[in-house]
């Protein structure tokens, strides 16, 4: 009898166990485990599936292409596409992919500490890991450090036809003039001569040239370009598909990856990302992104004591997403893209969008596949507008809200 319970408790514990470390194999190799039938959702993921049809509802009004992607538990329980949207397609994910850039600085202040000791406090605007901006055209640009460029709280203005910056959660009217942002011939020298309008630290407005900033000392740490670093340490490893930057505008070849954003690569590997993530970093037997910095990128940060955003996500610390749980942090981009992980309750959800310039062919050099659908006679839902960087993406808070809501308490 002892030896038969024995037994039960070593295969309870094989069980659980092998759910424990369950990570997809690259899509080649037969990808997600799924779980899309009624059943399967309710009894291996434990998510309502019909409960995701609203969701999915406002994913599909709210842009021209798009769809909507959810994993629970390991299992692919929904993934559904329209317009030029599909699991190959290679669109620009916009300022998405700033939160790639930012998992990407946390795995090089782990891996290089001994060159950037003292980390995300580091004043980066020095000779050592910033010679490109010298001579400074601010002094003040010296106190910037690098966890201020990841919050945006470096001071640098923000973009866009109105652009907001925060003091301790109250929005300041227009500082400045339109401010030359970005430039993409000049991608480095742009982004570091944006002028300041406040001190490092006083406020914060959602700049893109602070990303791409981060980005340089990445490179000027590592020895490696971000899109290398990336492939290297994060789809190797997991396994992605092909996948690419937008480095291709016109006749421009961009010199170098854009930290703020434009990454551009398959929606069942942006699941491998969000996933990562909602698993402390860990991928298989190793851990590739430390579990300090993914808390750090989902809860308030010293850097950036203005506004529920930190080291590039949005964070839900503070509730401000009435139906989605404390631990959950996301980031969207331009088009109304936006990868949400929600560890406590092992969701991980990417809503796709875009228009339909963001799937040309031409900015990755990636061929793209046919449509999923005609979009032709689209129109949008009314006050569903979103835009990076603000913190008032309605229609991204209730898909949110919805997938959350279809998880089972029973």
């Amino acid at each position: 009898m002892i030896i038969r319970i024995i037994a039960t408790l070593v295969l309870v514990s094989t069980v659980l166990e092998a759910e424990e470390i369950y990570f997809p194999l690259p899509d080649s190799e037969g990808g997600w485990r799924e779980a899309k039938t009624e059943a399967d959702a309710r009894d291996l993921a434990g998510m309502d599936l019909a409960k995701l049809e609203p969701a999915y509802t406002i994913a599909e009004r709210s842009t021209a292409n798009g769809g909507l992607v959810v994993v629970r538990k390991g299992y692919l329980v929904f993934e559904r596409y329209f317009g030029r949207a599909s699991r190959n397609a290679n669109p620009d994910m916009a300022s998405t992919g700033k939160a790639f850039c930012s998992i990407a600085c946390g795995i090089m202040l782990d891996e290089f500490q001994a060159k950037i000791p003292d980390g995300l406090d580091t004043k980066v605007f020095t000779e050592t890991y910033l010679p490109q901006a010298f001579p400074l055209n601010d002094p003040r640009k010296a106190d910037i450090t690098f966890g201020q460029l990841l919050c945006m709280t470096a001071g640098y203005w923000g973009e866009g036809q109105a652009p907001t910056g925060y003091v301790k959660g109250r929005p300041r009217p227009q500082a400045l003039k339109p401010v030359k942002g970005q430039d993409v011939r000049e991608i480095d020298e742009s982004s570091l001569r944006v002028p300041l309008w406040c001190d490092p630290g006083a406020g914060y407005s959602y700049s893109s040239p602070s990303p791409h900033i981060a980005s340089i000392v990445l490179r000027n740490v590592s020895g490696m370009e971000l899109k290398d670093y990336i492939q290297e340490r994060l789809a190797k490893p997991q396994g992605w598909g092909e996948w690419n930057y937008c480095l291709y505008r016109g006749d421009v070849v961009m010199a170098h990856a854009n930290g703020a954003g434009s990454i551009a690569l398959h929606a069942t590997d942006v699941m491998r990302f969000g996933y990562c993530l909602a698993h402390e970093g860990k991928w298989k037997d190793q851990v590739i992104v430390p579990a300090d910095y993914i808390r750090k990128c989902q809860a308030p940060s010293p850097y950036n004591p203005h506004t529920p955003f930190s080291h590039q996500f949005e964070n839900n610390a503070d509730g401000h997403v009435a139906g989605a749980p404390r631990d959950a942090f996301w980031k969207s981009g331009a088009g109304g893209f936006c990868l949400f992980v929600v560890p406590s309750l092992d969701l991980v959800i990417y809503k796709l969008g875009g228009k339909d310039q963001q799937y040309e062919e031409s900015l990755t050099r990636i061929p793209q596949p046919s449509p999923t659908s005609d979009r032709s006679d689209w129109q949008p839902i009314p006050a569903t507008a979103f835009h990076e960087g603000s913190l008032g993406g309605q229609a991204l808070w209730r898909v949110l809200e919805m997938t959350c809501a279809a998880v089972r308490v029973d």
